[in-house]
């Protein structure tokens, strides 16, 4: 049995900053998967899973989340004959860590999704839709929901809008203040273009960053380690974070009114640092 990551296995869900989507129909996949450094592992019997493929997927899950393995899952739209189904192959699966819930468009999806999952199980709202952007303050404030992902290629689809980041900016924006307004962790993007080497991947993700989410959804493992780097303290934010945390702790006195502020943030650095393994590094 592959051992998990054990940085990634321990970190909380909230703080993930690298979501690697796996083909539910390629049990081979898993392992590696499991193995790599993406915070988070979702198998996914969604939209990579063909028509023929959909029931095979779902015993490759059983098995694997029944035997040792743990991984979140994402199942299809309440509206497709799928959903009951995705979710009557995940009862009594000790490896569910929580479930991506595809094409969210109203808070009802989300709730009655939760209610046919263990107590407590998370779940990811997907918005993949002008519809679903819409009502993400309601979907973010809704009973089960953990936190917003962004499904960009299908939004895109649904809108027609470009790729443009000026052209996704309002959908992205919408997306980080309904998961405050919910008071959820941050938002979770879309995934880099296929193919995307590391140059690429940093520069969107560095515009991930900057609207104010805090993880990305991932295709490829190559990728994850770049979308991590990307999306956690820079180098420069941990010098000064360890800078003013030492002045402090040998009892600098305290300057103008941003100093608290400052020392705060510096401790939230301090605190993500330690979380992704890089306090030390």
């Amino acid at each position: 049995m592959p051992v998990r990551n054990r940085r990634a296995a321990a970190l909380p869900a909230k703080l993930s900053r690298s979501w690697l989507l796996v083909n539910a129909a390629r049990p081979e996949d898993f392992a590696p998967g499991l193995a790599s450094e993406a915070d988070s592992v979702i198998f996914d019997l969604e939209a990579a899973v063909p028509e023929e493929h959909k029931d095979a997927a779902r015993q490759n899950v059983i098995e694997a989340l029944s035997g040792g393995m743990t991984a979140w899952v994402r199942i299809s739209a309440t509206t497709s004959e799928h959903w009951a189904r995705d979710l009557e192959a995940l009862e009594g699966l000790s490896g569910v860590r929580g479930v991506v819930l595809a094409e969210t468009e109203e808070p009802e999806q989300v709730t009655f999704t939760a209610m046919r999952l263990r107590a407590g199980t998370p779940v990811i709202a997907l918005l993949e839709s002008a519809l679903g952007i819409e009502n993400a303050t309601a979907v973010a404030k809704a009973p089960g929901t953990f936190r917003l992902a962004f499904g960009v290629n299908d939004f895109r689809k649904d809108v027609g809008v470009g790729e443009d980041p000026l052209a996704m900016a309002y959908a992205r924006s919408r997306m980080v203040i309904a998961s405050r307004v919910g008071r959820l962790p941050g938002a979770v993007d879309g995934p880099p273009g296929a193919g995307d080497d590391e140059a690429a991947v940093a520069a969107s993700s560095e515009l991930t960053h900057s609207m104010g989410m805090t993880g990305r959804l991932c295709l490829d493992r190559a990728q994850v380690e770049w979308v991590n780097r990307a999306l956690s303290p820079s180098e420069d934010e941990l010098t000064w974070a360890h800078d003013l945390l030492d002045k402090h702790a040998a009892g600098a006195a305290v300057g103008d009114g941003s100093y608290l502020p400052r020392l705060r943030r510096a401790e939230k650095i301090a605190d993500l640092a330690d979380s992704y393994g890089l306090w030390n590094a």
